[in-house]
């Protein structure tokens, strides 16, 4: 259902492109306008993980690294994506307080799973192996390139939305049609804003499922989504303040949001995605937190 979901959604939003195209600039207007948001979006997209990295301030955990966290955080990784049938994607920290995580990456072989600071320190072993693995399931079902996509029709409407004051509709003897245009303008960008939330928020429901699968337990993620949510409205993410436009990428709001299921919240709310995972729960026949197959040999560390 989330798959289909998207693709409707997907479909809406080329047919507001297509529809926007046409009345501003007829067909030539609307191919230069979609070549240049494409060249861009491809650029954008081919780069990601470099660029994403880089303004969210992370840092690559070393395969040698003598912080025993960091170490059997990366043990967790490589087990679960061998689980999910992923190659071993590269691991990344942010040092923040706020618990939070994501992924980004073209495609499975230059993906890259990134957990803050606060997350390792807030969650337990398991939980943590459930954030991830549902980041590993957003590698898996190709959730950056769907985005891209979005993002690259999103762009597209945006900037054909700016030439619609000046190069807007015209009535039907050929006069130019300001307040037409500029209910485009202002109209466009937010109805494509809208869509491309809510192809977000169905991808996140998807990858909680399949991160639940790849973990064994979905106990552990719904766990970590209650932990998360609290940690996320009492520390601030100063990196992702600076870019809103990337909130989408982390596994629950970092922007301090209300974090209600709504037309204009890029995540669903905390509560139904909880529900839905304790469900599975019980259709898996998972009844405890507990799992020997990730509770490792305790140590002394943040974890012990």
């Amino acid at each position: 259902m989330g798959t289909a979901k998207t693709f409707v959604l997907l479909a809406i939003l080329t047919a507001l492109f297509v529809g926007i195209g046409y009345l501003i600039g007829g067909t030539l207007g609307m191919t230069i306008a979609f070549a240049v948001a494409a060249c861009m979006n491809i650029f954008a997209w081919w780069n990601s993980d470099k660029i994403v990295l880089r303004m969210q301030g992370a840092q690559e955990v070393p395969e040698g690294t003598s912080n025993p966290m960091l170490r059997a955080f990366r043990q967790d990784v490589a087990r679960l994506a061998e689980r999910g049938g992923l190659p071993e994607p590269k691991i990344y920290i942010i040092d923040t307080p706020q618990p939070n995580a994501f992924a980004t990456g073209r495609d499975p072989h230059h993906a890259a799973v990134v957990a803050t600071t606060g997350l390792l320190s807030l969650l337990t072993r398991e939980e943590v192996a459930g954030v991830m693995a549902h980041e590993l399931a957003h590698v898996k079902n190709r959730d950056t390139l769907t985005m891209t996509v979005t993002a690259t029709l999103a762009g597209a409407i945006g900037m054909l939305a700016n030439f619609a004051l000046f190069f807007g509709p015209r009535d039907s003897e050929g006069r130019s049609n300001p307040i037409a245009g500029l209910a485009i303008m202002i109209l466009a960008p937010l109805a494509a804003g809208l869509v491309q939330m809510a192809i977000s928020r169905s991808r996140e429901y998807e990858a909680d499922a399949h991160g639940a699968e790849i973990c064994g337990n979905p106990l552990w993620l719904a766990s970590a989504l209650e932990k998360i949510e609290r940690g996320a409205r009492a520390q601030i993410n100063p990196y992702a303040e600076r870019t809103p436009a990337m909130a989408h990428m982390y596994i629950s709001n970092p922007l301090n949001g209300r974090g209600v299921d709504n037309f204009f919240s890029t995540h669903p709310s905390t509560a139904n995605r909880v529900e839905a995972l304790r469900r599975l729960a019980g259709e898996m026949g998972v009844t405890e937190m507990r799992s020997a197959e990730l509770t490792p040999r305790r140590t002394a560390g943040p974890w012990g």
